[in-house]
């Protein structure tokens, strides 16, 4: 399987990136080390600029994981932000729970547990920032959700959208994930880049983000 990024120059660009919170090293090593997960530390320190650039407030995470994306987005929102960040499992919320202790942020993270798509209905946007990592199957039914939480001007990043290149045919010579999940992720990325209520931008970062910026449009 050939990387996106060259190993020797995404190491360098992780060298160059400095962490908003010390903990941030120890869930990556955790994750690392039971296979949990979790987004690369270059689309960490992404969503950490994106969330401070754009003064984001309120913010909602589909996949929370052991809370290493969770980590870097709630650093960069101010005292009086909130992020709610939907966790499926119930012992890796737990271990999110205790990280953003240890880091301070519990006062502003709401983790919650259960499948996504039943609680998107109970929320109330908007949402400055919407960050899509979940279930992948999910990603194409889930944006009528999505959609009308993120404020105008506000941002859907999506996470994985380039699945190990996967998605593109041809890429590798023997497929590696599960061919549903490919399928559901290049149809989501079509959807998203048809959908007029979004202008989206494609970054080979990590394993592929969108970055899609909500137009005033219904």
């Amino acid at each position: 399987m050939r990387p996106l990024t060259p190993p020797a120059v995404a190491a360098y660009l992780d060298g160059l990136s400095r962490l908003p919170h010390p903990v941030l090293a120890k869930i990556r090593a955790e994750g690392l080390a039971a296979g949990v997960p979790i987004v690369a530390p270059l689309t960490g320190a992404l969503l950490h600029g994106l969330t401070r650039s754009i003064g984001a407030i309120r913010v909602l995470e589909i996949g929370t994981a052991i809370g290493y994306s969770t980590v870097w987005m709630a650093t960069a929102l101010p005292t009086a932000g909130l992020l709610i960040s939907l966790e499926r499992d119930q012992t890796r919320a737990a271990t999110a729970r205790r990280y953003l202790a240890e880091a301070g942020l519990d006062d502003r993270v709401n983790v919650m547990i259960g499948e996504a798509d039943r609680y998107l209905h109970k929320l109330a946007g908007p949402f400055d920032l919407v960050f899509q990592d979940g279930d992948k199957q999910q990603y194409g039914p889930m944006l009528a959700k999505l959609a009308p939480l993120v404020r105008p001007g506000g941002l859907l990043v999506t996470d994985n959208i380039l699945w190990d290149g996967e998605v593109v045919p041809g890429y590798t010579d023997v497929p590696h994930k599960n061919a549903a999940d490919t399928a559901a992720i290049a149809a989501y990325n079509a959807q998203l880049a048809a959908d007029p209520r979004f202008v989206t931008s494609w970054l080979p970062v990590g394993d592929g983000v969108a970055l899609a910026v909500r137009t005033s449009h219904a």
